[in-house]
């Protein structure tokens, strides 16, 4: 499929999702947009293998009667095979294509209404998967969509007659999947995120983290690395951050990741799925990273992060007996949990692995318990690799200017941290500014070959940083501003001679006009 072609099924899909807009904010016509996006996806999947398990008996999976003996032993062996292999069941008369002509009328038949039917055959996809390996993955996973929702229409009658419209509109829509590599739908629900993510001002933070930042985080993570065990997200929100991890590499063995909002949990797991992440593959979880980690005694090879900046969190007492930060002997303070974040992904980095996390400019020079732990992971650690600026204003739902903290346990230069000074490297536009590519590869290649150039990168010994006092404030080593042009004062010294000279001989000649005009002069 070519660009053009991809951009196309983009608009098309986001045309769609404007028909179900009415008055409802980016944030909840997304759920319903994206969750009917999947069901799509699911259904197609659904047949596609049903059929290639149906060559042999020569008939196609919409054509199995379910009224019969007959039709019912090949759903229940389809059943069965497609929980082991998809993760999930759907019978013919529950898959997407055939719910969209019910809807509309399909051949004369009338249009039917079709909202009760399509809740239960939503709620059935997740029972399908009930005492599988698959269970957690789907559970509530539709949990959003209430299709008896007010904000779908004021009557029964209008809210059937919208969804039975989307319904009708995406079924038109091909998804391509028999071309998996080209992974059009993927990048499809991805365009449409970040389309929402531009719409729902703040709310947006809790979910996206812009494409041209997750790529430098993903570039960075995966330097000399083609293939990768784990990685891990522990603020995942939609997971784009992971799945862009994946693009970098040829292979990732297992994603992790953990997300507090149930809204945005929901919509990683359909993400992961959607690109085609087996669900054995994904190990999604849903609570509070900080105070009830899931995934305690893992480690992984790649960790990448965007939380969020400066939020509060306990800081319990307790937590001092936490192997996650009992060593470092502070907390960070519960009115800024930034640290915190970088305690927990050090903690669950691998000794191969290399971690980046997106922070506020505060984590290089706050003072107290902030100073203590980044002095630990410096002076005592050593695990600091590099500090990178970034533009203000790129993120949604902030203009504050931010940094990439890159980690290794295992540093191939431990007598030295990178700084690289972005911040004067983007495109302005019209809401919040942008990286563009060349910025992103510049950023890259300076980290990876740890290069140094004027005002814009240098090499930092350590001593240097503790003479300091292990403040990373990047314009203390990065240097901005121009040194002004040296004065030679004989030179001006001389110009202001041959002016005076000058101005005499021209008070002269405008003292003989003067003279002759027979009027006073002007000094």
């Amino acid at each position: 499929m070519s660009d053009d072609q991809k951009k196309q099924l983009e608009q098309q899909l986001w045309n769609i999702a404007n028909t179900l807009r009415g008055k409802m904010n980016a944030d909840e016509f997304r759920d319903y947009i994206l969750g009917f996006i999947f069901y799509k996806y699911l259904s197609e999947k659904m047949y596609r293998y049903a059929d290639s398990i149906l060559v042999q008996d020569r008939i196609k999976y919409h054509d199995i009667d379910e009224g019969n003996k007959k039709g019912l032993e090949y759903i229940e062996a389809i059943k069965e095979e497609s929980l082991a292999k998809l993760g999930y069941f759907l019978k013919p008369s529950e898959l997407f294509s055939e719910v969209a002509k019910r809807g509309n009328g399909d051949k004369g038949n009338g249009k039917h209404f079709i909202l009760e039917d399509l809740q239960k055959i939503l709620t059935n996809i997740q029972l399908s998967t009930m005492g599988t390996e698959s269970e957690e993955d789907f559970d509530n996973l539709f949990e959003d969509m209430d299709l008896n929702s007010t904000k779908l229409g004021k009557t029964p009658e209008a809210r059937n007659e919208i969804i039975a419209k989307v319904l009708y509109h995406l079924d038109q829509v091909d998804f391509d999947l028999d071309h998996l590599e080209l992974d059009v739908l993927g990048d499809a629900y991805e365009y449409l995120i970040a389309q929402f993510a531009s719409g729902a001002g703040k709310k947006a933070g809790e979910f996206y983290t812009p494409q041209e930042v997750s790529k430098v985080l993903a570039k960075i993570v995966t330097t000399g690395k083609t293939k990768l065990k784990s990685a891990y997200d522990p603020t995942c929100g939609s997971g784009s951050l992971l799945l862009r991890v994946a693009r970098e590499v040829l292979e990732v063995g297992n994603f992790y990741g953990q997300e507090l909002n149930r809204t945005t949990y929901n919509l990683a797991r359909m993400n992961m799925i959607l690109h085609d992440v087996h669900y054995r593959k994904f190990d999604i979880k849903q609570e509070d990273t900080l105070e009830h980690p899931q995934h305690l005694h893992l480690k992984f090879e790649a960790i990448v992060a965007n939380p969020p900046f400066s939020a509060k969190w306990s800081a319990s007492p307790l937590f001092m007996t936490d192997d996650r930060f009992s060593q470092y002997g502070k907390l960070a303070p519960a009115s800024k949990a930034d640290f915190a974040f970088v305690q927990h992904m050090i903690y669950h980095l691998a000794d191969n692995g290399i971690m980046a996390i997106v922070l506020p400019h505060g984590v290089l020079f706050r003072g107290a318990a902030e100073e203590h732990i980044r002095k630990y992971l410096i002076a005592e650690k050593n695990y600091l690799d590099a500090v990178i600026g970034l533009p203000a204003n790129i993120f949604y739902g902030t203009a504050i200017p931010t940094c990439i903290l890159v980690f290794k346990k295992c540093r191939e230069n431990p007598d030295d941290i990178l700084f690289i000074d972005s911040s004067q490297y983007f495109e302005k536009a019209t809401n919040q500014n942008m990286l563009r590519l060349d910025d992103i590869d510049k950023i890259i290649s300076m980290y990876r070959n740890r290069l140094e150039e004027i005002k814009y990168s240098k090499r930092v010994t350590i001593n240097e940083i503790a003479e300091n006092g292990y403040n990373l404030n990047i314009p203390r080593y990065v240097e901005l501003f121009e040194e002004e042009e040296r004065i030679d004062i004989v030179k001006v010294a001389s110009k202001i001679k041959s002016l005076d000279k000058q101005i005499i001989e021209t008070e002269t000649i405008i003292a003989n006009f003067c003279n002759e005009l027979n009027i006073p002069t002007p000094f």
